[in-house]
């Protein structure tokens, strides 16, 4: 099936490349109420908009006979937020207009500016770059839009987010004022109508995000954890899945380094993206993965924007993003093509409202599940080793040779058992993680505690608090052992829990040190031991004596804890 369009030579590009019909923007793009006119999209990260807007500007790109139109000056100029995305869109313009003969220059930040500016200087159609290398070379007299035709301006919402607005704008004052503006956000925010009211002219507005929400080849899967278990939740997630390539989101760089190094030290083959790398070592690491040396990477959110990667198959929220806009943008970069992908949240207990709440209004259906297990890890390798070695293989003469000088030392049973160990061997350890293995926390009193202190914790069951997991992070946080702790009472919104008088003072000394370990975990000393029997607080002040007479229905209060 061929993909159509009214220049053939595109046509011809696109199923070369595999493409057999549009996606929902590319089509939309192409109807005839878009064609010549300012356009407005709104479409999700992986759906396609670098050759929608590539198809939406061929007209003003290419003559009658579907060739490149030449020019001594830029035809069209687009504008990405990060050199990674700006590299990805010049490869991909460069495949879809090889056939006509036009010619793609790339200028991004970190790359030889003298370069760039003989390229610009040979002449090319199409320019793609960032916004502080273009007002570069535009100051310098490198860039010429006097001749522009159409400018694009793709993740316009994250450009502005950065900080590139006066950039932005520079470069539109350059062109002419009846070029097209085609400008492509995932979101709409203030900033970007006040932009395209300034700039565009008649804008049709285009939204397949409501159509490509949630991305329909992503499975969303929720994990509710200990905050000090996120680091072996990853771990064990990554030998669950052992997904051919596996991206970790982090929130900031210091944690991409963190994270980085901790899982090279376990043995997984992982590579890091952050704003503290070079340009040479982001080309290394994407490298990497893409030659199948890396399986993972450890990245922010800015470092990946316009990252394309074939085999990524799992994404990973290590922190959890700050909207509903940053985990689609993260979780897109899977589920590509027609091919499934899955993305976890890993959510500390007091966390989980939160993000629910932000599920909800993203209408994104996600599975709340429990991390793998190390006995779960184990079961899954072994079924992976068995198909593996089951798998037919081609063996030559040398191998059938050794095989009998085994079978001549040892029996089948010890070959297959070393060859097992050994392929054990190779795979990093699983993690026993808190939730799993805590057990039952002590409850009520216990002898030693008669001069027990009371401390507070600002979790409860409505987040989630579980003994299993509190247990285990008063003994972290505290520095203390488990028989340092007695009763813990979980009630709404809160859990009062006891510490033994022998430590009670050297253990809110620890737990002050160590405040900023747990995300919104905060552990304060109690005034006094808490009432045996606590009741609910009611709302208005005593309870009205009931009519003479009249029946008590259970039930009738409804105090703020009710259904506890």
């Amino acid at each position: 099936m061929t993909f159509q369009t009214p220049f053939a030579l595109l046509s011809e590009a696109l199923t070369a490349r595999g493409y057999a019909a549009p996606t929902s923007v590319q089509a939309a793009v192409l109807e005839p109420e878009a064609e010549g006119r300012d356009l407005i999209v709104s479409a999700q990260t992986g759906s396609g908009k670098t050759v929608a807007f590539g198809l939406a500007m061929a007209p003003q790109l290419l003559d009658g006979e579907g060739r490149a139109r030449p020019a001594g000056a830029p035809l069209a100029l687009i504008i990405a937020p990060t050199r990674e995305l700006a590299l990805q869109v010049s490869r991909e313009l460069a495949w879809l207009y090889g056939p006509t003969g036009a010619r793609v220059a790339t200028c991004v930040g970190g790359m030889d500016a003298s370069k760039e500016r003989r390229a610009l200087g040979y002449g090319a159609q199409i320019v793609v770059g960032t916004p502080g290398r273009l007002r570069d070379h535009l100051e310098r007299g490198a860039l010429d839009l006097h001749a522009l035709a159409v400018a694009v301006l793709d993740e316009a919402d994250e450009m502005l987010d950065m900080g590139f607005r006066e950039d932005l704008e520079e470069l539109l004052d350059a062109t002419p004022d009846n070029r097209r503006t085609l400008l492509f956000s995932a979101t709409m925010p203030g900033q970007i109508v006040a932009l395209a009211k300034r700039y565009q002219r008649d804008a049709l507005r285009i939204s397949t995000v409501d159509s490509d929400r949630g991305h329909g080849d992503i499975e969303y899967l929720a994990m509710a954890i200990a905050p000090a278990d996120i680091e072996n939740a990853v771990v064990n997630l990554l030998r669950f899945h052992e997904a051919e390539t596996a991206m970790l989101f982090c929130a900031t760089r210091d944690n991409v380094r963190h994270l980085h190094a901790s899982l090279t030290e376990r043995g997984f083959a992982v590579v890091a993206l952050s704003g503290e790398h070079s340009q040479n070592e982001r080309n290394h690491a994407l490298q990497a993965l893409r030659d199948r040396r890396a399986r993972v990477c450890v990245a922010t959110d800015v470092a990946a924007r316009g990252i394309d990667l074939p085999t990524l198959s799992l994404v990973v929220h290590v922190e959890i993003p700050r909207d509903a806009e940053t985990l689609q943008h993260r979780s897109g970069r899977t589920g590509r093509a027609g091919k499934k992908g899955t993305a976890i949240l890993l959510v500390p207990y007091p966390r989980r409202r939160r993000v629910e709440m932000m599920l909800r209004g993203a209408r994104i259906p996600a599975d709340w599940v429990s991390p793998p297990s190390a006995a779960e890890i184990r079961a899954a390798d072994s079924e992976r080793m068995m198909a593996t070695l089951l798998a037919p293989v081609e063996v030559d003469e040398e191998d059938r040779a050794l095989a009998a000088r085994l079978l001549a030392e040892r029996s089948a049973e010890e070959i297959a058992a070393a060859l097992v160990r050994a392929h054990r061997a190779s795979l990093p350890e699983p993690e026993e993680l808190l939730a799993a293995d805590a057990g039952p926390a002590p409850r009520g009193p216990r002898a030693g505690f008669e001069d027990s202190a009371w401390f507070r914790m600002n979790v409860g069951r409505r987040h989630n608090a579980d003994p299993r997991w509190i247990l285990p992070l008063l003994c972290r946080r505290g520095h203390v052992s488990r028989s340092d702790i007695g009763a813990i009472r979980i009630t709404g919104n809160e859990t009062l829990f006891e510490v033994t008088g022998a430590v009670a003072a050297r253990f809110l000394a620890a737990v002050q040190r160590t405040a900023g370990e747990d995300d919104g975990v905060e552990i304060v000393a109690s005034d006094g031991k808490p009432r045996d029997e606590p009741r609910a607080p009611r709302r208005d002040g005593p309870r009205p004596p009931r009519p003479a007479g009249k029946p008590h229905r259970k039930g009738n209060w409804k105090g703020p804890d009710r259904g506890r």
